[in-house]
């Protein structure tokens, strides 16, 4: 029997070198599924299991709301409701300094809300906000950075497509998790406004004031009426329903569709076209995250078969290393794996070692869950190879990664903050599914 760390080193090694060799993350996981239950399965009967564990994993109720969440986020996008969201927020700011980096904010916030996707997030706001506020003369910091912290957002607020993926990988309760993310994301949200705040404050110059027209206060309360309650019902659809124990993720999900169509149809902009593109996005990205999925079940079991994931686990305890620092060397990995990794892979290498091994410390498996959604949002946006950074860095045109890096570091650092603010206050996080009985 081989030692549990050669286990760990050669399938873990195995996977890292074929992403290296730029082998897409679903192929990579499967090739090295297959050696190692040659290796440690045993050849003919390994391959058997192999195939029977590949279609029992994707026989689950629980993610059928992934694919019903992705064709939600695309049709808010495709049908030009997310633009009336921006619109609003930036006529009820008014002429205010730093007006478009809260309009960002809080557009960008709602729109995680909304969508579920990180990077349609980032590359949305990239190209409808940055080329206005490089227009009139906000800084990086101000222009490029609120974008992608924000974009983050919808990996941690409900409904997030990462959150469902990370559920059924590690076995939790999808509803649960979703609502153990909504607290935390939007006291981030709210950190970043102070951020923009302080920044405006201290360097006046970096967002000069722009003379809008004003509008009267009837008119404002129009425009909310009109373009910003059918969020607050579309987000009722979803998060609302879960919360009150009506619906299941799953057909909370499907309401969140049809609240989608009926208020693109209510604006008069749900079209065929929208539709058709809405479904061809969702469909491509949902097949992409089941075949990941389908490869992770089979790497979960070779790891714990092979006792990698039981040795790791035991080493950790008698060396007797207090919570703390085993927490912060998870982040620490997840963080050096954003930089390379995308965020599915990242969970299909740590989910089977990370959960066990917190458990162990009876760390709460709701709060585990969103401990690592929130380092994959920091891994996003960390160089040199965030995702986030990327998708940025084609809307922008005239940036170099270390322009985009430069802007969006203080963001960062709120989201570390509010990391360690909920590992000394885990209710922070756990309040919410708690009221339901999570």
């Amino acid at each position: 029997m081989m030692p549990w760390y050669l286990a760990f080193i050669l399938m873990i090694g195995m996977v890292l070198s074929l992403m290296v060799a730029r082998i897409p993350v679903a192929f990579a996981f499967l090739l090295a599924n297959i050696i190692g239950v040659y290796i440690f399965m045993g050849g003919h009967f390994g391959m058997l299991q192999l195939t029977a564990n590949a279609s029992e994993s994707l026989m689950n109720y629980s993610l059928l709301p992934i694919p019903l969440f992705l064709l939600m986020g695309e049709l808010f996008f495709h049908t030009g409701v997310a633009e009336r969201v921006f619109m609003v927020v930036d006529k009820l700011l008014g002429g205010s300094r730093g007006r478009l980096s809260y309009v960002a904010i809080g557009g960008g916030t709602i729109f995680s809300a909304l969508s579920g996707s990180s990077l349609g997030n980032v590359a949305m706001m990239g190209s409808t906000m940055y080329p206005e506020m490089k227009k009139n003369g906000y800084s990086d910091v101000l222009s490029i950075g609120p974008i992608i912290a924000t974009g983050g957002l919808a990996a941690i607020i409900p409904p997030s497509g990462l959150a469902v993926v990370l559920g059924s990988l590690a076995g939790l309760d999808v509803g649960y998790l979703l609502l153990a993310g909504l607290t935390p994301g939007l006291m981030l949200a709210a950190t970043y406004a102070l951020l923009v705040f302080g920044i405006t404050r201290v360097k006046p110059d970096t967002a000069p004031i722009v003379e809008v027209t004003k509008i009267a206060f009837g008119e404002k309360m129009k425009l909310v009426a009109i373009n910003l309650l059918p969020m607050v019902f579309i987000i009722f659809m979803v998060v609302g329903l879960i919360i009150l124990g009506i619906a299941t993720p799953t057909e909370a999900a499907a309401f969140g569709v049809v609240s989608v169509m009926i208020v693109a149809a209510g604006f008069r902009q749900l079209t065929m076209s929208s539709i058709w593109k809405a479904l061809t996005n969702a469909m491509r990205i949902s097949g992409m995250i089941f075949l990941i999925i389908l490869a992770s079940t089979t790497f979960s079991q070779i790891l714990s078969i092979s006792g990698a994931t039981r040795g790791l686990v035991d080493w950790v305890v008698n060396i007797d290393a207090s919570i703390a620092l085993v927490l912060l060397a998870m982040g620490l990995v997840l963080l050096v794996l954003g930089a390379f990794l995308e965020p599915v892979g990242i969970m299909m290498l740590t989910i089977p070692v990370f959960f066990p091994l917190a458990t162990s410390f009876g760390v709460d498996p709701l709060w585990m869950g969103v401990f690592i959604l929130m380092w994959i949002e920091l891994g996003l946006a960390t160089p040199p190879f965030g995702l986030a950074l990327y998708v940025m860095l084609a809307a922008t045109k005239d940036k170099s990664i270390i322009d985009v890096s430069i802007a969006v570091a203080p963001y960062l650092l709120c989201t570390v903050l509010l990391i360690v603010l909920i590992s000394i206050f885990p209710e922070i996080v756990l309040f919410l599914p708690s009221l339901i009985g999570g």
